[in-house]
Parts: structure tokens; C-alpha cells; sequence
């Protein structure tokens, strides 16, 4: 059984580490001349580190017989343990890091901030059924306040949403420019196919929200042109707002890709939003730690090409 040793970073600190590699070259060489060729320093220099080497490891190391340099007893025991430890590292450096989706087995903690949980979880599930069975998705629901800290506490892996850029330990993608849409119950509600601007002000209104403020996620929108709206009630969940807007005489305004997929199955009429309401656009963040790995760059691919189909 292999003993789990503890690495002692200080006096690891003070061992050049370099070393390790003169004394490799120096028992593949068997000569400190070939050795510092090896190396492509100067024999001088090479001498040096035999030097250092002894008075560390207390031995002699190497001692001359005829023409060559002998390892001692010390030495042949040092070289299989330094020998692993190099090859172990450079197959490390030069191997690139590779993600196979087939193979993998893995979790990727997603958080997101809008309509792109009901959107895009679904498509994911079915993509990843076909092409990853191996691969799980837990989504949760992430404020934009929280996004970034999250993503540096390694707590989320992307995020996908109404996201800004963070700062310079954060990487960010647009995904596509969000608009808003209305819908309502036509038997609840008797209006015209266009809606005006008193007409839609008058209404009361049914939003989502996953703030304090009631008007949601449209408030910020709301406050630029100086509107206020009747807002009888406001929600964290899509499924929520279309279902009250479904059983009371409320209209609701959402983003348009969630009102032309499910307006439809609910029963619900469509119409367009008689404001100049400017939403922030849909991004995708992730922390800079994961911009190079593979698996993360693997699925913020996927989320891309998923999302592209609702454009």
C-alpha cells in the first residue's frame, strides 16, 4: 500500500529542484562532461551541482572508476525515486488535458438567472442523453448580484443569463439580445389584438421576479421611461406567472422566447409590448481558472449551439 506522505513545501522551498534533473542526467551520462552537454551548461556548472548534491544528500554519489562515474549504493536508490518523479512530471507538462464527453463521468453545476433554465435544461437533458450519458446537469437559480462569487467559489461552473462581465478573473460571452413579449388569457381578458400604451398601462399585470422589487426583472426597463405598472403579482418562476396569468384577468410580460414556446400550450394570446423596454442582453460567464479546461470549454460549446437554435 502506498503511503500518503505529507509535502513539506518549506524545505521542498530550500532543494533546488533542479537538481534532480543534474542527477539524472549525471546517471544516464555516467560523466559529468556528457552530463553538462546534456544539459547545455557548462562543465563548470555541472560540477557545481554534484558539489551541492553531495553535501545534501550526504554521499558521494558518484565515484571514479577508469573513465567513468560509478553511482554509489545511496545514489542507485535516489535515482528510481528522481526518476519517477521526472518522468511523472513531464508526462504532466507536455500531455495536453483532454475530455472524451462520451467517457466522461462528471456534474456541471450551472446557475442561471432568466428564462434560460426552462429554455435550455430540457434541450441540454436530450443532448447529453445522446451524446454524454455519462454527464449530469444541476441548475439552480443565481442572482446576477451572485453569479461571479459563486463562480469563484467553485460553487457553480457557468453561469447563463442576464450576466455582466465581472471583472478580470471572470470571462464572459453574449449569447443574444433579449426582447419582451405579452400574454393573457383571452377569455379572461376581451383586447384588441394591438395593444396601446394606456391599454397595456391600465392592465394589471402578472411578472417575474427574483428581487425585492415587484416590477422583477423588467424594473430597471420600467424606471428608464418613467412607467410604473399595476403589478398584482410577481414570481421567481415562469411556470408560476404563465399559470396565474392563465387562471386571472392579468397579462403578463415576458421574455419573448418563453412567450412564443409556451403561450401557446397554456392557451395563452400573444402580443407585443407597447413600451420601449430595454432588457439586458443573455450571457454566459464562467470563471477564468476553467477558460482552458476542456470539459468547461466542452459545454459552454454545447450551450452556445443549443442556444443558437432559439434565435
Amino acid at each position: 500500500m502506498n503511503e500518503i506522505v505529507s509535502i513539506d513545501h518549506f524545505n521542498l522551498w530550500s532543494f533546488d529542484l533542479n537538481l534532480l534533473v543534474a542527477f539524472d542526467a549525471l546517471m544516464k551520462e555516467r560523466s559529468v562532461t556528457k552530463a553538462a552537454v546534456r544539459l547545455k551548461i557548462q562543465q563548470p556548472a555541472m560540477s557545481h551541482n554534484l558539489g551541492t548534491l553531495r553535501t545534501l544528500l550526504q554521499d558521494e554519489l558518484f565515484v571514479r572508476v577508469g573513465q567513468v562515474m560509478q553511482p554509489t549504493h545511496r545514489a542507485l536508490r535516489f535515482a528510481e525515486a528522481v526518476e519517477h518523479i521526472l518522468s511523472r512530471t513531464q508526462l504532466a507538462i507536455v500531455t495536453p488535458a483532454t475530455f472524451e464527453p462520451g467517457e466522461a463521468e462528471q456534474i456541471f453545476r450551472i446557475g442561471f438567472s432568466s428564462e434560460l433554465e426552462v429554455l435550455l435544461v430540457p434541450r441540454l437533458a436530450a443532448m447529453l442523453n445522446e451524446m454524454a450519458p455519462g454527464i449530469r446537469v444541476l441548475a439552480r437559480a443565481v442572482n446576477p448580484e451572485l453569479v461571479h462569487k459563486l463562480l469563484d467559489d467553485n460553487v457553480i461552473d457557468l453561469g447563463v443569463g442576464c450576466y455582466d462581465d465581472g471583472n478580470n478573473r471572470h470571462r464572459r460571452s453574449l449569447l443574444f439580445e433579449q426582447s419582451l413579449m405579452c400574454c393573457y388569457n383571452p377569455k379572461l381578458l376581451d383586447l384588441p389584438e394591438t395593444l396601446d400604451r394606456d391599454a397595456y398601462i391600465g392592465l394589471k399585470h402578472a411578472l417575474v421576479s427574483q428581487k425585492d422589487a415587484i416590477e422583477g426583472c423588467i424594473d430597471d426597463a420600467l424606471k428608464r421611461i418613467n412607467v410604473r405598472l399595476d403589478v398584482s403579482v410577481a414570481a421567481p418562476e415562469f411556470l408560476t406567472v404563465l399559470t396565474a396569468v392563465l387562471e386571472a384577468p392579468l397579462i403578463a410580460t415576458l421574455p419573448t422566447r418563453i412567450v412564443k414556446r409556451y403561450a401557446g400550450l397554456f392557451g395563452l394570446a400573444m402580443a407585443e409590448v407597447p413600451l420601449d423596454l430595454k432588457v439586458s442582453p443573455i450571457s454566459m460567464v464562467w470563471s477564468a481558472a476553467g477558460d482552458n479546461d476542456p470539459a468547461n470549454r466542452w459545454m459552454r460549446s454545447q450551450v452556445t449551439q443549443l442556444v443558437s437554435a432559439y434565435s
